[in-house]
């Protein structure tokens, strides 16, 4: 668990509002991850800077407890030519603490993480969190993603 800063961040993908009480985003997540997948979001956002996956965590209306929003995208280098279908969110820089989630990212290696997040005393801020799956996740089921926990 290291601390790092990130630059600002403009992330062009697809939305759901969700909240992790009663077991709703063990329902919704899924399911946009499967979107993300079936209307070939990857191949559809222009001005992609790289092939990296940014899963951003954000609108939070308290802490992990309450209601917040799942952007599922990429970071873009401009926003011309923006399909109408898709959520724009822009990330002002931060700090983060960094948390790496590894194994089978499909399965319980990412939810691992968060709830050890979740037991941790962090002072996050409940800005922006993201789940970043680069090179080391393409294989997924035996892959590595960062978690960065926006903190004060």
């Amino acid at each position: 668990m290291t601390t790092t800063k990130t630059n600002e961040l403009t992330i062009v993908g697809i939305a759901i509002r969700t909240s992790n009480e009663k077991g709703k985003a063990q329902h919704d997540i899924p399911m946009l991850w499967r979107k993300f997948s079936e209307e070939n979001i990857p191949n559809r956002v222009p001005n992609k800077l790289n092939d990296t996956i940014y899963a951003v965590y954000t609108d939070y209306e308290g802490d992990h407890t309450k209601p917040y929003t799942l952007v599922i995208g990429y970071n873009v280098a401009s926003l011309n030519n923006i399909p109408e279908d898709m959520t724009v969110k822009i990330i002002p820089p931060a700090n983060y603490k960094k948390f790496i989630a590894k194994g089978n990212l499909t399965k319980d290696a990412v939810i691992n993480t968060w709830t050890e997040i979740w037991n941790t005393d962090l002072k996050r801020t409940y800005t922006a969190d993201m789940e970043i799956y680069g090179e080391k996740a393409v294989n997924p089921t035996k892959g590595e993603a960062e978690i960065l926990v926006a903190i004060e």
